[in-house]
């Protein structure tokens, strides 16, 4: 196939790869006359086979340049590349000469390209000679990396896609899939309808993904290893263990089985705190189902005993054999687009490049010839939590972070901040100008973005796609390789000289071949001699991929039971239940949960700037069961502070069912830019698990009280507000303007005179104003001729008004009196029925659209409501919204 039959799609769209999470979903890019793109899935890529989620639907809408870091800036000021460039090399190489190598590190990204995390790695590791470079991702899968390696001597994800469409049964562990994989969640969908296929959902949360579970299980937070192990003792009992594959395969399967029965079905029913009666129908499907895939993420990773987590599910699959072949396996999706590409080349603090072990002198040398570096290091370095430490006390005096955003990512948040503030030296490398990391930085250097950069990825199950550049490179930005690669010169050192990432590809793809044999699963063989036109047309392909080309079992790994051991067997892990999980006292009575929302990508640098994604959950919230709510005195919509002894966090509570008594969940995603006082991660404790060096992100003991607000606000403008003078504010880009929600302890004495301030506007812009005092509510509306300037809306409770309808009113025009006392009552008339709260955000249909379809259009099932008003028929993704409101509304109606 030509370079040009592969990159292009239908007219003249450009092949590339989405750059949100690990699904690693194909896109068509299509720029358009009038500056904009046009993006669709592609069809031909086996990851998504055309479907995106609505935040790939909505990539067109984040590629505006009014945030973008254009050029270096040195001190605040602008600044060239050399001058910006030599002024790191030169202080990296000072710092170096005076305290080390150690007094200096890189921390990266799931972001960077595979070939931008070859170069941070080769010049951290082999020139400058310390393993001080850890990655985001370490926040993410670094469990998973720890519990592979227990497991198989590699980090190795043994199945595939299609394994999740193959399976008699689907566990989800501590993954929200609808949200956080709305496609894979749209193939798993898929299965159940077309085959039957049943799926069990183990979270403390009911969430969105819990809609299609045939058994839900709301364990204690914390509790994975003993449900686990529980598991384990009844397969054994049940005789479904597989001895035959046990003997010829695996080794200390009689200590971890010891182990298991230690806490055996009394003591997984204890730990768990689930009914005997669910226990028992999980582990008896267990038993009776052959084909078993157990999916798990985040609330198995981010946690202070996540590698034991990882090696209990590990040992239930090794136990019965079910690895390696269709339909079977432990399967890890991660959480980025290039978590796993950064894994291969030795993104992580403890691993080499090549998966190569830090720990092995025949490894360093092998490594260090290749490169014919002058030193290598020698030793693990720094993972992130301990390396924001160093960087706190001063150990590191030099820091160069890559697009990622630790200032609000971080656990222990402010204590980040303040070390990043007492750093003599950092920089920071990235997209965006003003970033809640960027702030901090001495020199700030302009990447290139999504769409202007070449390169690879490798997704959840090791498969490496191309992104393709189908804009060119804004202002002086530059890809992140080229960036690096010009410091390592400028510091002296040789073997920086690319032409291209195609060049560094196949140094890449090179290196695995390397003294490798068979004795590593990562070997690139077959793609080492790719030329530039190879590169250019390189169609997504699944690792191994060795010369030889033999990559049997439809890309499984250990299908025939040979793992990457010294021995060749896969080892059995002995996971002890040890509550190293922090627990709740008399004043902060709730654990935190922290994860993702549907239409959000980590801190919202991106997604923030579509519109469309903000309108299904548009500022930080609190969510947390009835009965605590109630406990503690709060209603619905007021305002809460969750504190813990780090930190403390403002959010909206939502009060519902869904959530397990006794814990409560907020996003990760809202950060100083957009919200007061919403970074959740300085709340969180962070204490890292001991192996893999992750930290605790789901399990932080906190407070939830009443913030005592006495007044509500909410406003629309035209221009984003400079400074809101509330406790409590979020904003959210809209259609023409942006949107904010706000709220006060004490009301000013003044309302007219803080509107103006709010407004930015002078004394003869033509200001509406209707007052309530007696009820004390307020109205604002400025106009600039027949155009709306902002509107603002004060009451003592929740502002009850259709924020849509509002929004709009940027866009639209109020030429008359009667006009624009309908904008301020904030309703739409008649014949501009209000849409409600946005439930679907690729076709923008809301709540009372859906309501309206089911009692008015007899639709009492989701593809009937999709039939009528197109909702849940794009990425899927708000299907078990759709399906809940159908269910109350039936309910309802019944009554």
């Amino acid at each position: 196939m030509t370079a040009d039959a592969v990159t292009s799609g239908a007219g003249g769209a450009v092949r590339t790869t989405c750059p949100y999470c690990g699904v690693g979903c194909g896109v068509l890019a299509r720029p358009l006359p009038d500056g904009s793109v046009e993006i669709s899935g592609d069809p031909d890529h086996p990851a998504n086979f055309g479907r995106l989620c609505s935040k790939g639907t909505a990539l067109g809408e984040t590629l505006s340049l009014d945030d973008r870091l254009l050029t270096p800036t040195i001190g605040g000021k602008t600044a060239d590349w050399n001058s910006a460039l030599g002024l790191v090399a030169r202080t990296f190489s000072r710092t170096i000469a005076e305290h080390g190598p150690d007094s200096v590190a890189f921390y990266v990204s799931g972001q960077l390209l595979t070939e931008d995390y070859y170069v941070a790695n080769k010049l951290m590791k082999g020139f400058i000679g310390s393993a001080n470079i850890d990655t985001n991702s370490r926040l993410c899968m670094a469990s998973t990396v720890a519990g592979h390696r227990r497991a198989f001597g590699s980090d190795t994800v043994p199945g595939t896609y299609e394994d999740l469409e193959l399976a008699d049964l689907v566990v989800l562990v501590g993954s929200n899939l609808a949200w956080c994989h709305p496609v894979l969640y749209q193939r798993l969908v898929a299965a159940k309808e077309e085959r039957g296929t049943k799926v069990v959902v183990i979270d403390p949360r009911r969430t969105a993904t819990a809609e299609i579970a045939d058994l839900h299980l709301a364990l204690a937070p914390g509790s994975d290893i003993a449900l686990f192990n529980g598991l384990l003792d009844h397969l054994d009992r049940a005789g479904v263990i597989d001895a035959n594959y046990i003997n010829a395969h695996t080794e200390g399967f009689a200590d971890a089985l010891a182990t298991a029965r230690a806490t055996g079905f009394d003591g997984a029913v204890t730990q768990t705190e689930l009914s005997a009666e669910a226990l028992s129908r999980f582990y008896a499907l267990l038993a009776e189902n052959r084909k078993v895939v157990t999916v798990f993420s985040q609330g198995v990773n981010q946690s202070q005993v996540g590698t034991d987590k990882v090696n209990a599910i590990i040992n239930c699959h090794l136990a019965t054999g079910r690895i390696g072949k269709p339909g079977m396996g432990p399967f890890s999706v991660t959480g980025q687009p290039n978590a796993m590409g950064g894994r291969e080349v030795g993104g992580l603090a403890n691993m080499l490049a090549a998966h190569m072990e830090i720990e092995s002198p025949a490894h360093r040398r092998i490594l260090q010839t290749f490169w014919q570096s002058p030193r290598i290091a020698d030793r693990p370095g720094l993972k992130a939590v301990d390396l924001f430490r160093a960087v706190g006390d001063g150990r590191i005096k030099a820091l160069w972070i890559m697009a990622t955003n630790p200032a609000v990512s971080m656990p222990q948040a402010d204590t980040v901040v303040e070390a990043l503030r007492a750093c003599p030296f950092v920089v920071v490398s990235d997209v965006t100008a003003e970033t809640d990391t960027a702030r901090h930085a001495d020199v700030l250097l302009p990447a290139a973005a999504w769409g202007e950069k070449d390169g690879t990825v490798t997704n959840s199950e090791r498969r490496i796609s191309r992104q393709r550049a189908f804009l060119p490179p804004i202002g002086e930005a530059r890809p992140d390789w080229w960036i690096i690669a010009r410091v390592a010169k400028l510091m002296g050192f040789n073997g920086f000289d690319y032409g291209g990432p195609a060049d560094i590809f196949q140094e890449h793809a090179a290196l695995t071949t390397v003294a490798n044999n068979g004795s590593r699963s990562l070997d690139l063989g077959g793609l080492a001699h790719l030329d530039n036109a190879g590169y250019a047309a390189f169609e997504p392909t699944l690792w191994p991929a060795p010369a030889s080309g033999d990559n049997p079992a439809g890309g499984r790994q250990f299908s025939e039971g040979k793992f990457n051991t010294p021995t060749g067997r896969a080892r059995f892990v002995a996971t002890r239940v040890a509550r190293n999980e922090p627990h709740r006292d008399a004043d902060r009575d709730l654990i935190l949960n922290t994860g993702r929302i549907r239409d959000q990508w980590h801190t919202m640098t991106r997604t923030a700037k579509a519109p469309r994604l903000m309108t299904h959950i548009a500022e930080p919230f609190v969510e947390m069961h009835t009965a605590d709510a109630e406990r503690h005195g709060l209603a619905p919509d007021k305002l809460v502070r969750v504190e813990s002894e780090h930190g403390t966090m403002i959010g909206r509570v939502m009060i519902t069912e869904r959530q397990r008594p006794g814990s409560v969940f907020a996003p990760i995603h809202w950060t100083d830019r957009l919200s007061s006082m919403a970074r959740i991660d300085a709340v969180v404790t962070g204490e890292p698990d001991p192996v893999s060096g992750q930290p605790q992100l789901k399990h932080t003991p906190v407070s939830v009280k009443p913030l005592g607000e006495t007044w509500y606000g909410f406003a629309v403008l035209r221009q984003r507000p400079k400074r809101i003078a509330a406790d409590y504010w979020s904003m959210a880009q809209s259609r023409g303007g942006w949107r904010v929600e706000m709220a006060g302890i004490t009301e000013p004495g003044d309302w007219t005179e803080w509107a103006r301030n709010l407004f930015a506007i002078e004394d003869d812009t033509d200001l509406l104003a209707v007052h309530d005092v007696g009820a004390r509510r307020h109205r604002f509306a400025a106009f600039s001729d027949d155009a709306l300037h902002a509107a603002l809306f004060i009451e003592p409770q929740p502002v009850s008004i259709s924020r849509g309808f509002t929004s709009d009113g940027l866009t639209g025009n109020f030429p008359s009196p009667s006009d624009r006392l309908r904008l301020l009552a904030g309703r739409p008339g008649a014949d501009q029925p209000d849409p409600g709260a946005i439930v679907c955000s690729c076709f923008e249909v809301g709540a009372n659209q859906i309501i309206e379809a089911i009692v008015g259009g007899n639709c009492l099932t989701v593809e009937a409501v999709g039939a009528s008003l197109s909702a849940g028929t794009n990425c899927g993704s708000c299907r078990p919204d759709i399906q809940r409101i159908i269910h109350e509304r039936t309910v309802k109606e019944a009554v």
